[in-house]
């Protein structure tokens, strides 16, 4: 057996093209389309080049995107200050503030920050909050992307077996909150299920199997359940290869479906940061959803 590929290119357009419409008819409604503002401190290269491949999405999809650079020196009151005027302007619809920061910024408060209905990235603490409660569609962008891959496979989620390798703020402890809304029985595992030996077994026996620790090859494909839907988050570099956290050439013989590394989950979560931004346009304008 060879798992059918999710291939995140194909998911991003989907969703993209359906975004488009979305957008084309909401200007037909309000006269005005999404404007997003990306506070970037500093040139970090890599940083610059997602951002430029954010810009990309967001023009085809007619949103209005919009850099804003800020010296590498700028203190926290400053940025502090510059958010609470973002915030304040009623043409602006969407803010995030993209990482790195230098080590003078205090990030999560700058998140926090944030107006909720502005909150791009939908990770201020009353997003998190809302999002606990099923209250909000201002979903972190990666969770999101992971949630459309086992979405497109069309499998039901209730009762099966979930297992989250990774318990970060940003994808392990919000996707277990979203698998938890499909009745999906979820577990999470971290260092400490590998410390005391249990990590293969938690692998073993997942139905739905998403990894996203940053460290490659950290799951055998031997570990695979059969006909399992493995969902790999991680991007690593190895000798100028971009690889997963899943041994991917084993694990493809045993499941059902598989996402690459690269091509996987990554294109689909820009596309995640885009419908956040619909969603955040109509927050402001006090549309329904």
């Amino acid at each position: 057996m060879s798992a059918h590929l999710l291939d995140g290119r194909i998911l991003a357009q989907r969703i993209k093209d359906n975004l488009k419409k979305e957008v084309a008819e909401l200007k037909i409604k309000t006269g005005h389309v999404p404007r997003l503002i990306n506070v970037m401190i500093g040139q970090d290269k890599s940083a610059c080049a997602y951002a430029n491949s954010q810009k990309k999405v967001a023009e085809y999809i007619g949103i209005q995107y919009e850099l804003l650079n800020l010296p590498l020196d700028v203190k926290q009151d400053m940025l502090r200050e510059k958010i609470r005027e973002l915030n304040q302007d009623p043409k602006v619809n969407g803010i995030m503030i993209h990482k790195p920061v230098p080590a003078q910024i205090n990030y999560r408060e700058v998140a926090n920050g944030v107006d909720t209905f502005k909150d791009l990235e939908g990770i201020n603490v009353a997003n998190i909050g809302k999002m606990i409660l099923g209250e909000t569609k201002m979903i972190p962008c990666t969770p999101a992307a992971v949630m459309e891959h086992i979405h497109s496979t069309s499998l039901n989620l209730r009762g099966k077996e979930a297992v989250i390798v990774g318990h970060s703020e940003i994808v392990g402890k919000p996707l277990s909150l979203l698998l938890l809304r499909e009745y999906a029985t979820v577990t999470v595992c971290h260092i400490a299920t590998s410390e005391v030996g249990k990590l293969i077994e938690h692998v073993a026996r997942a139905e739905i199997l998403v990894v996203a620790v940053g460290k490659p090859g950290l799951i055998k494909g031997e570990w695979i359940k059969k006909g399992a839907i493995v969902i790999d988050v991680g991007i690593n570099l190895v000798e100028n290869k971009i690889v997963g956290d899943v041994e991917f050439e084993t694990a493809q013989t045993r499941a059902s479906f598989i996402t690459p590394v690269p091509g996987g989950v990554g294109p689909v979560t820009v596309v995640m940061l885009m419908r956040n931004g619909v969603e955040a346009f109509k927050l402001c304008k006090k549309l329904s959803f």
